[in-house]
């Protein structure tokens, strides 16, 4: 996947741009329709964008999804990466098939994963993956270890553009998490992160 705006791509159901950030929802409703999901905008959609390896975090993962799934988030996950976390979320899809779902590993499936997301999880170094600039690029708020790419949320001085974590282990991860889904409930400030994130890969 190149470097695309969500400004200029014609594969996904609703363009939209900085200025036109209240358009991005179309995309999330469109993505649940065509997973068979219910049309809920309010609910959170959360990705892994780069699928999972044991690299990738993979260990960390299995220890924040039960926590992941008590919290009231749709998932979707990319379906590359190692056998082992394939068969988990094939495993996932089948009892939580209403709010977990897999994405093929195609260019226009990517697409459509950003434009309809909210937040992209990262459980791993983020700074060298492409993930994570077409995360920023799609107004997809990041979740992610601590790195110099991008900076914590501050909701006083209105700064930030991603819920940033400074330890590799669950409780860190799920409470950026947690900060990440109780800030998604203020569209204002959910707007000025996108913006945020979006502003830094024009």
């Amino acid at each position: 996947m190149i470097n695309l705006s969500p400004s200029y791509d014609n594969k996904i159901a609703q363009k939209y741009s900085i200025k036109t950030l209240d358009h991005k929802v179309q995309n999330k409703i469109a993505l649940q329709e065509e997973l068979g999901w219910p049309a809920e905008k309010k609910i959170p959609i959360l990705c892994i964008s780069t699928g999972m390896t044991k690299e990738l975090g993979g260990d960390l993962l299995k220890e924040v999804l039960p926590g992941i799934l008590s919290l009231g988030v749709e998932v979707v996950v990319l379906g590359k990466g190692s056998n082992e976390y394939g068969e988990l979320f094939t495993k996932l899809t089948e009892k939580n098939g209403h709010r977990i779902a897999i994405m093929k590993d195609t260019d226009e499936s990517r697409r459509k994963m950003y434009a309809a997301s909210d937040m992209a999880l990262f459980l791993s170094d983020p700074t060298d993956l492409p993930e994570l600039t077409h995360s920023l690029s799609y107004g997809v708020v990041p979740i992610a270890p601590i790195n110099k790419k991008v900076q914590n949320y501050n909701a006083v001085q209105e700064s930030g553009n991603a819920f940033l974590y400074d330890q590799l282990n669950m409780w860190h991860c799920f409470a950026a998490i947690i900060r990440a889904i109780e800030t998604h409930n203020f569209p204002f400030d959910w707007k000025t992160i996108q913006r945020n994130g979006m502003e830094t890969v024009k």
